[in-house]
Parts: C-alpha cells; structure tokens; sequence
C-alpha cells in the first residue's frame, strides 16, 4: 500500500492501493474522503508516457493523417500522427520520431499548439501537440503494433472530418478545432 498523498482541494486520500500495472498503465484504487466529508473510492489510471501528436502541414496547405485500428475501440480511427513519450524523452523528439515512423515525414520547423489533459476525472493523462512545417518526404518506420495507412488532404479537409465526425480522437479533434480557429484570427 502506497503513501496516502496530501489533501487536495475537498478530497482526502486515506488509503491507496495498486491494483495493477503493465509498462504503459498503472491502476490505483483509494479510499478517500469526499468534499461532501463522506466516505467513498477512487479509480485512478496513471499513464507512463505523455501522449504526443503532430499536425504536419506542407507548403501547400496539406496535412497527413493516419488510419490505424484502435483495439478497445475494435475499429479503425483517422487521427493525427501520435505516440507515447516515455518519462525523461524531450516530447519535441517523441513527435519527430512519430512523425518519422508513422508517415515518413521529417520537418525543419516545430511549434506547440497546445496541451492538454485526457479524461481528468479517471486519469492523469497529459498530452502535448505539436505542428511541423518545413516537410520533406521519406519512408514510413512502422512498429511492429502499428497497422497505419496514412491520406495527405488538405487541412481544411481535415477540419472538415472533425465537424461531420468523422474524426474523434480527442487529441486530432484539439488540434484541428484549435488550428481552425487561429486561422480566423
């Protein structure tokens, strides 16, 4: 059994307890004290990496996405070029690699768009993305988990994807809703 952790806001930690772990996840279950001062539980999944994503988009106006399948989803997603950067990686060189693996790509200019933290209210998963400028062409390096075709569409086509629904990984939806937006401004 874990440390119990500092009261945070209205809830207290009293007890904490692993409940299992594998290299990407780890579950804790902990009793606590709610802001209401009642007894109640608390699931937490801890995420081991930074999930990492990357709008690349080329002199013309095109962007890449790739189409992979999602085992707990047990279908096909579009989203973005993205992986997990590993405790103590540099998220910039977790977003050259994936960009490199998963559509061949290589950039010259990097820039944050933004960040963000999935479903907060189960885990403590953060994510950063980034847009890469300046593409060159190369060969894709897929892991040996990944079953990845990629499309280059213009981005507005991929903007286009978010609002029918097409695309709803939370990370591509951020980052494409965020770039139409400054592309207003």
């Amino acid at each position: 059994m874990d440390k119990p952790v500092a009261k945070i806001g209205g809830w207290q930690e009293k007890s904490r307890k692993e409940v299992y772990s594998n290299p990407w996840i780890t579950v804790t279950h902990s009793e606590v004290v709610t802001p209401a001062g009642t007894d109640g539980i608390y699931g937490l999944v801890h995420f081991h990496n930074l999930a990492v994503g990357v709008v690349p988009i080329d002199d013309e106006g095109y962007t890449w996405l790739v189409r992979q399948s999602r085992y707990p989803l047990q279908e096909y997603t579009w989203e973005i070029p993205e992986g997990g950067s590993p405790e103590g990686e540099d998220p910039l060189e977790t977003a050259k690699r994936e960009l490199k693996e998963e559509v061949g790509l290589t950039a010259t200019d990097w820039e944050p768009l933004l960040n963000m933290h999935l479903s907060n209210s189960v885990t403590n998963e953060e994510a950063i993305i980034y847009v890469a400028r300046g593409i060159s062409l190369g060969e894709t390096e897929l892991e040996d988990s990944e079953d990845i075709t990629s499309v280059r569409i213009p981005l507005s086509e991929a903007i286009q994807k978010v609002m029918t629904g097409e695309i709803t990984d939370s990370l591509s939806v951020a980052a494409l809703l965020k770039l139409a937006y400054l592309q207003r401004i």
